[in-house]
């Protein structure tokens, strides 16, 4: 991480909307196709969409395809691929190791709603780099976290649950709770508020789930210590070893163990939700490049090479209630063949050892220029990356928790970066939230051309 540079300058607001105004205009001219196709698709899709965060206005922009890293839109618009949606694709589009094992395993049958062998393989390889003996699979980052928290519940015979304010850990509803709210809503330090991510979301739901603040073990304690007074105690602790929604907020030294030690003398099982950092941060995400081994860990995203897949790691005492039958972890297209043949080439055949030595070394040169860009143009930002995850944080302080991103962050300029990039060939997720993430298929002239962007886009704000 860089910090951000002494003296950093102030910028003109009047700039930054008349240049949000412009690339705006620009993209919109660039992506006739997409208005089209956003036409057709607002008859049957509500909202022209699969899902709300794929949402844009005055359209969304409609892929057509990808290879490597790089995508293309319907009107033809060439990327190189930052989004790698939201994060999934870490091996690159269209890998042709994963499109092997799935055309192999086509021809022998999609799915039986059975055990097969490439499922037990990728298990064993889950539980060398994860260091959690016993896992099950689900579909998505949703099923997972709710799963996981399912067996908590079921493990401890408590009904309350703690999370990460701020933190987005699905959309089922015991977890869309205290996620992106306005920074005079969060409420007191020690007891930030519960409230509901978006209607929909019973109130009883919410009361049951307790937030406290990143980088804040002490608090968390207390919280814990207070909800067990009132006969409370949450099942489970669940949580992103680095939060990955609000740009990239690193654990601070020694919070996670702190963390860990905290829920394990409490009886609290820590759950680390990895389905963004697994596979993304490290062969065996954060509890490989962090060091702290949790009591339960969910995956997806990265997991399945672009199928939908997603798996739930335990440690012996957890999984016993799935093994006896006392919590039901169940689901139709668990395990399915295709996603396990994808994950097993995946796991074995793409995301080696050198693939991350590959990606740390694209990361250090991504974030390297960028902070090179802020520092020599003294913006108020700084850069921060991990494994194949990083951004630049417009910021004048350090974001290490919900409170400091509401209260800091800059979504005008947010806004400007994204449509900057997009209009230069340059496919980034969209929000103040989001960061990019690298793929194996990255090579040193997509980093190059990401820092280049970048630089025009600070001295166009300089004037």
């Amino acid at each position: 991480m860089q910090a951000v540079p002494a003296g950093a300058v102030e910028l003109d607001r009047g700039r930054i909307r008349e240049l949000t105004a412009r690339e705006l205009a620009a993209l919109n001219e660039r992506t006739p196709k997409s208005a089209e196709m956003y036409q057709r698709a607002n008859r049957t899709l509500s909202g022209g969409v699969a899902s709300s965060y794929q949402l844009r206005d005055p359209w969304p922009i409609y892929l057509s395809h990808g290879e490597g890293p790089r995508v293309w839109d319907v009107d033809g618009n060439e990327y190189f691929d930052f989004h790698n949606g939201f994060g999934s694709m870490v091996q690159g589009h269209a890998h042709p190791a994963i499109g092997r094992a799935v055309t192999e395993r086509y021809g022998q049958g999609t799915h039986f709603a059975a055990p097969t062998e490439d499922g037990v393989v990728v298990a064993e390889e889950l539980a060398r780099r994860f260091r959690l003996p016993r896992w099950r699979y689900t579909n998505s980052g949703s099923e997972s976290t709710m799963d996981a928290i399912r067996i908590a519940r079921g493990l401890t015979g408590r009904d309350d649950v703690m999370k990460i304010f701020g933190s987005y850990h699905g959309h089922h509803d015991t977890v869309m709770v205290s996620i992106g709210v306005e920074y005079d809503r969060i409420g007191p330090d020690e007891r930030p508020n519960s409230l509901a991510y978006g209607a929909g979301i019973p109130q009883a739901t919410v009361d049951l789930v307790h937030a406290v603040h990143f980088n804040d073990a002490e608090s968390m304690e207390r919280r814990i210590v207070e909800l067990d007074r009132e006969g409370r105690k949450p099942a489970c602790v669940i949580m992103e070893a680095a939060m990955m929604n609000l740009g990239v907020v690193l654990p601070e030294p020694g919070y996670l163990e702190a963390v860990r030690e905290i829920t394990r003398r409490h009886g609290v099982v820590l759950i680390f939700d990895e389905v963004k950092t697994g596979l993304c941060i490290a062969a065996g995400g954060a509890v490989e490049r962090f060091g702290v081994v949790p009591d339960m860990v969910t995956l997806a995203k990265a997991l399945g090479g672009g199928l939908p897949t997603g798996a739930i790691g335990m440690s012996e005492e957890v999984a016993r209630v799935v093994e006896d039958g006392s919590v039901y972890q169940v689901g139709t297209y668990n395990g399915n063949p295709l996603g396990m043949a994808a994950a097993r080439a995946s796991l074995l055949e793409v995301l080696t050892p050198e693939a991350y030595a590959h990606l740390d070394r694209l990361n250090d040169r991504i974030v390297a220029g960028c902070g090179e860009v802020v520092e020599r143009y003294r913006l108020p930002a700084y850069t921060v990356g991990i494994g194949s995850k990083g951004c630049v944080t417009f910021s004048r302080e350090k974001v290490v928790d919900y409170r400091t991103f509401k209260r800091a962050q800059d979504p005008e300029l947010s806004e400007l970066a994204w449509l900057w990039s997009m209009n230069r060939g340059i496919f980034m997720t969209p929000g103040r939230e989001e960061e990019w993430t690298l793929s194996v298929a990255h090579t040193e002239e997509a980093i190059d051309r990401y820092v280049s962007v970048f630089a025009e886009l600070a001295a166009e704000l300089a004037g």
